[in-house]
């Protein structure tokens, strides 16, 4: 894939050279690295000015990817880094992308909260000529070209591992599926997957928004709704180590009961499962922010990127010990 090479003359927006090929943080405030602060070059002119939007703070996942962004794209790495969280909300994203067009920064990197109403901004973005590097989630858009490269893993995969496992662990068991922020990549694409291959054995789903409370007040219902169920299939470790609360509250063994399928393979999510809490964790690695900095290095260069980069996830059953688990990075 082409990288791209900006060039800009008196004209403000005018792009000399633009060759893009595409294709998961306080708000309204942000934090920032490198000499320029605030945006400008004095003292920072030989850093690349990047400026990432970051979808939230809603999980242990989304905290250990957060802290590998900001440790990769430092100022002594030759990064000059501002950092936007949106708290989950796309009008935050919007805002702070148009802020970083407005100072002008050398490549745009965000995490979409959602794939779609991002076709305004897109454009807006494609006009100024500032390159765009999505990060873990994507996006469905009408512009053309709008971004150059994504990196993150590979959602409808750890969805079909999931499901896989469940065929051959538990084939007769009832699912019900405790899902993402509706709309997301990760929400979408695991729910396709996992629907492929066992989807006849769900009796019911619904949204706990990938956090801990609102995935305990999802499985409480589910509880009422579904009496008759052996099995959740959560699209994240935050969201099943609710659902164990609240299974726990109703006088039934997580694990054994009702047996936990999860996607993440954070340190808490682990640890359900050292403790046969959760049965089976597809890991979604966090940890790649040494992999975005080496793109977005490649971007602003102007050199060849690729298509994609899919970070390699591992999956884990009860065999995992407390030693595995300690010796986690995240």
């Amino acid at each position: 894939m082409k990288g791209i090479n900006r060039a800009r003359t008196g004209l403000a927006g005018v792009v000399a050279t633009f060759t893009v090929l595409a294709l998961a943080a306080c708000g309204g405030g942000s934090d920032t690295a490198g000499d320029g602060g605030d945006g400008g070059d004095e003292g920072g002119s030989d850093l690349i000015r990047v400026g990432f939007s970051q979808l939230g703070a809603e999980s242990g996942w989304r905290t250990a990817n957060t802290e590998s962004v900001k440790e990769s794209l430092s100022e002594e790495n030759g990064f000059d880094l501002t950092f936007v969280d949106a708290q989950q909300k796309q009008e935050n994203q919007i805002k702070a992308l148009r802020d970083f067009v407005a100072q002008d920064v050398d490549v745009i990197a965000f995490s979409p909260v959602i794939e779609t109403g991002w076709d305004e901004v897109l454009q807006e973005i494609k006009d100024s000529g500032i390159p765009v590097v999505l990060v873990d989630r994507t996006v469905d858009t009408t512009v053309d070209d709008p971004f150059v490269t994504w990196i993150g893993a590979d959602f409808k995969a750890e969805g079909t591992t999931a499901g896989e496992w469940v065929a051959e662990n538990a084939p007769d068991a009832k699912i019900f599926e405790l899902q993402g922020t509706l709309g997301s990549g990760a929400q979408v694409d695991r729910e396709e997957g996992f629907g492929e291959v066992v989807g006849e054995q769900i009796i019911g789903k619904a949204s706990g928004n990938f956090t801990r409370a609102e995935g305990k007040t999802a499985v409480e219902a589910a509880l009422q709704a579904y009496p008759d169920m052996t099995m959740i299939f959560t699209h994240n470790d935050d969201m099943g180590l609710g659902a164990i609360e609240a299974i726990e509250a109703a006088g039934k063994v997580p694990g054994k009961d009702i047996q936990i399928v999860s996607v993440d393979g954070v340190r808490d999510g682990l640890q359900a499962l050292v403790d046969k809490k959760f049965n089976y964790v597809v890991e979604c690695n966090p940890v790649f922010g040494d992999q975005l900095a080496e793109l977005i290095t490649k971007v602003a260069d102007g050199e060849d990127v690729p298509k994609e980069t899919i970070v390699i996830d591992e999956a884990f059953d009860q065999t995992i010990t407390q030693a595995d688990v300690d010796a986690r990075a995240y």
